[in-house]
Formats: structure tokens, sequence, C-alpha cells
């Protein structure tokens, strides 16, 4: 069995690694941290994000928005978040004059991301977004728009990108080092029961492929390296008085170029997390591949991926904060979050269709 180093070794990786920006080594001559504040104080925010702030290196919390003032003293308590950081949804405009912060992080209901999206953008502040981008392709394309006006920085909070091993797996649809793709599946999904409300209204983005059907498609995306041409999809619930306006379970396939095809599922109603890739020589797959932590991994000569060890997070928040910094690309910019929405459209077409095929091109 080959280590992980000398398989990378081996495959080139060292020769691709400028293919996907490494900003851990863009160092800047500007130490401070950026500020940032958190719009949206729920689950999110409160156990992952707001936690994660705290290992950064590069970036801070400093301020929240919120329309729960309630919540407010439990956060002052526990992150030292001043007074004058703390703004509500109505006069979150506010933060254009406040210097001590640098980002806004948008981590509200999918509905209502390109709302405060473009909010966050007009007070001439870099804006974090997070996954999926937006409900709908237009607002998407509102969203990168408001941020090119206000000349801000756009990213898209996909941390599975920002991973160590899903980031081999990306440099692999570029090296090749089992031959060329063949097919691939891709999973991701969770029983939920109860459902958080706001997740089976449409209006707000609810659904499984909103939530972490996501996940699935980007993957297919990022392990080849290349966009969809076709995509067929169909809806199915084994509980229609719990899901009346959203899916609770799509599945779905992408055909790529080369003739690569995607077979993929997400769902409300049963647990799932896997990504596998076969090629002409081998296969490999990370299994969690979506999972907060412990994702890992294997290829058919052996090779193990093992966890990385650090918090997904802080690691996605320092890249951004690092291009930000060193004026360099974001990793994950609007238009890639857009491109997945574009699909995700095309997905409930063709559910509604029945399941016919609808071209991308």
């Amino acid at each position: 069995m080959s280590n992980r180093r000398t398989f990378i070794k081996k495959s080139g990786l060292f020769l691709a690694a400028t293919a996907i920006p490494s900003y851990s080594f863009l160092l800047s001559g500007r130490n401070r941290k950026l500020g940032v504040a958190l719009v949206g104080l729920g689950n999110y925010s409160s156990t992952q994000l707001a936690p994660a702030l705290l290992k950064t290196k590069h970036c801070e919390l400093r301020g929240i928005v919120t329309g729960s003032p309630g919540k407010t003293p439990v956060w002052q308590k526990k992150y030292g978040i001043k007074d004058s950081n703390i703004y509500n949804y109505e006069n979150m405009d506010a933060i254009a004059n406040n210097p001590e912060i640098d980002v806004i992080y948008i981590v509200l209901p999918t509905g209502l991301h390109a709302k405060y999206a473009i909010k966050a953008a007009n007070t001439g502040k870099h804006v974090w977004c997070e996954k999926p981008m937006a409900r709908t392709a237009e607002e998407c394309r509102q969203i990168i728009q408001a941020c090119e006006q206000n000349k801000v920085k756009l990213s898209i909070g996909y941390r599975m990108q920002h991973e160590d091993n899903t980031q081999t797996i990306m440099k692999w649809a570029k090296t090749k080092p089992f031959g060329n793709i063949k097919y691939l599946k891709a999973e991701a999904g969770y029983y939920g029961n109860p459902m958080n409300p706001w997740k089976l209204k449409k209006e707000m983005g609810g659904g499984a492929m909103y939530d972490m059907g996501v996940y699935p498609l980007n993957a297919a995306r990022y392990s080849t390296g290349l966009e969809p041409i076709a995509v067929s999809a169909t809806h199915t619930t084994n509980r229609p008085e719990v899901f009346t306006e959203v899916d609770e379970t799509t599945i779905f396939k992408l055909e790529f170029p080369e003739g690569i095809v995607a077979n993929c599922k997400t769902s409300f109603g049963e647990n799932l997390n896997t990504l596998e890739i076969n090629c002409r020589n081998g296969w490999y797959y990370l299994r969690p591949f979506q999972s907060y932590s412990g994702v890992k991994g294997k290829a058919s000569d052996g090779t193990v991926l093992e966890p990385f060890g650090k918090n997904q997070q802080s690691v996605q928040m320092d890249d951004d904060a690092l291009a930000i910094l060193n004026d360099t690309p974001v990793l994950v910019p609007g238009t890639d979050g857009l491109k997945d929405i574009v699909i995700l459209e095309k997905i409930y077409e063709s559910a509604a269709k029945g399941g016919k095929r609808i071209s991308l091109v």
C-alpha cells in the first residue's frame, strides 16, 4: 500500500499545484485580521461559523445582524461583540460606515440570500454568501452584478472545495492518475424528523435539492473538471403529508462531455454521504465526502486519503480572507454558485416533466 505522499508525487500533483489556488502560501505584508459580520444567527452560524471564527488566523467575528434582539446578550458575552457592531435587518446598511467590519457573511434561508447579499454589497463590504447561492439563476446574477458595481469580492460558502482531500479529487480530474473518468456516483442526504420549518417552504428555497443536492451537484462538476451538457431527474417522497411544497428526495443524472455520466441522489429521508469516481484504470472515493469532519477516502491502488484534521469552516474563511488581503481570486466565486443554480433549475424542470432529458447546451 503506497502512502499518500508517494502517490501524490507519482501522480504529478506537485506540478498541478497551481491549478487550484493555495491561499495558505500567499502571505501578505498586511497582518491585520479582517472583521466579519454574520447575518443570521441560526444553527449554522451559532454551531459552526462563530466557533470557527475563534480559530481563524486572518479574520475574526466582530459584528452580527439579527432580527432576534434576545439573542444578542449571549453572543456579546461569548464573542465580545461591541454594542456598536450589532445590527438588525433594517439598519444593516449602516455597516457601510463601520471601519471595523470588512466582510458581511450571509447565513440566511436560501430565499433571502439575494436580498441581503445585495444589501451587503451596497455597503461596500466584501460579501460571503452561504450555499446555495440563491433561489434562482437570475438572483445569482443580481448578486454578482451588485458586487461588481461596488468593487467588492464575492465568495460562495462551498466549504468542501477548501478541504484537503476534496482538493486532491479536484486535482486528479486534471492529472488523471487512473486514466479517463468513466462515471461517478454522488449522494448526500439525511433523515430529517422533524424538519426545519423553512426547509419545507418553496418560497424560502426549501427542499432536498437546494439544501443537500448542491453537494453532489457541485461534486460532480469539480470531480470531473467539466460542465454537464444534459440532465434528467425525478422527485419522490415517502412523507407526502410533510413535503407538500418541496422535494423530499431527488434523483438526478448529469451527462458530461467525453461520455461521462454522474448518477446523483439527495434526500431529507435517507442518510447519504458518498462520492465515487470510476476511471478506465481504477477508482477512488471519498466516504464521507461532505461531513463537517472526517472526510476520508481510498483509491484502487491502495492510496489512503486520511482526514486532514482541520476545521473546514476556519480554513474556508481564512482562504477567503487571504484572497481579500492579497487581492487574489477567491476559490469559489459567484460564477461557480451561479452555474449550480442554472443546472438546479433544469433539474426541477426535468422532474416536472416526468424525468425528461433536458439539454444544458
